[in-house]
């Protein structure tokens, strides 16, 4: 293990420092209106394309983040608040806004063949509605969404609710992991650190929702390194692996790069059942904490249930 760990290290350094200095003084990547591959489930791809090209006011990466914050593409998700679908439409606005997307004669909540163009028609007719108010009008129109057009209004923004304001950031950063880009992604600056707070941890026993703390005696699971790891230099991640595909854009096999999380599933075509994560360390090799009985270690990413990769990004 030592041999392996330290070759290891030499090739996470090399490959970090030849990506940052690539990286040089490039300019931020546009805002793109395509969706970055297997980040939305299949069932759901083309809908979410297409009612993402609905109006300028939205992208289908825009609505992918938005359905995502809203159910966790559950179309049979019900709040409280009876908020009912895919798109989490209360009774009164769907009776107002629902469409009938699939041209089948009705209009169901619960079909996200009519709820999903629903929803991106709702997002224009409320960017229409707010568009004279100040500031962002892409936060505008989604704290209309979540707190209806007539507050953004009153307050001339984004309203002063927790629940708005959370709702409006955690949607316009999680575009960003829906939306594919198409030029390089810049390597995190705090990636090295991340693969060296988990190499530390190369031999401890796994643990099945193992956090590393002292209740835990230092032990983690797959997704609880991974948070640590990023913990450590100050970028929080989701307790779970499928929640943690969603916190940055997503590089291709060939453009992965150490640090970058590398993710596994049972199906292929949808990311609500990942079911492990590792820490890419360059070479085509992970640290991971693989299953009850064994022990942190490196393992070869490659293998036929690998789903994707994310870079993760602050926030």
């Amino acid at each position: 293990m030592g041999v392996l760990s330290g070759l290891m290290a030499m090739l996470v350094l090399g490959t970090y420092a030849a990506a940052m200095a690539m990286r040089g003084g490039a300019a931020a990547e546009p805002r793109t209106t395509g969706l970055a591959e297997g980040s939305v489930p299949a069932e759901y791809r083309e809908l979410v394309r297409e009612a993402g090209q609905t109006c300028p006011a939205i992208s289908p990466a825009l609505l992918a983040a938005q359905l995502y914050q809203e159910s966790g593409w559950r179309p049979d998700a019900e709040s409280p608040a009876e908020a009912q679908g895919i798109a989490q439409f209360i009774p009164g606005t769907w009776a107002t806004h629902g469409v009938d997307g699939d041209g089948d004669g009705d209009k169901d909540v619960w079909d996200p063949r009519d709820a999903i163009p629903s929803a991106a028609a709702y997002d224009c007719k409320l960017a229409q509605y707010v568009e004279d108010v100040p500031g962002d009008p892409t936060k505008n129109m989604l704290a209309a969404y979540n707190a209806g057009a007539y507050r953004v209004i009153q307050y001339q923004g984004v309203p002063p609710y927790t629940e708005t304001q959370n709702y409006v950031d955690v949607i316009t950063k999680l575009e960003k992991s829906f939306a594919k880009h198409q030029g390089r992604l810049d390597p995190s600056k705090k990636a090295a650190e991340a693969i060296a707070y988990a190499q530390d941890k190369l031999g401890t026993p796994y643990l099945w929702g193992g956090d590393g703390t002292a209740e835990d005696e230092g032990r983690f699971d797959c997704s609880g390194l991974s948070k640590a790891a990023y913990d450590s230099v100050g970028i929080e991640l989701p307790r779970v692996a499928n929640r943690q595909w969603n916190t940055g854009p997503h590089p291709k096999r060939d453009e992965l790069l150490p640090g970058d999380l590398v993710f596994f599933a049972h199906d292929l075509e949808d990311p609500n059942s990942i079911h492990h994560v590792g820490i890419y360390v360059g070479g085509g090799y992970m640290i991971d904490a693989p299953y009850t009985g064994s022990k942190i270690r490196f393992d070869p990413i490659d293998s036929p249930d690998y789903f994707g990769a994310t870079r993760p990004t602050a926030g």
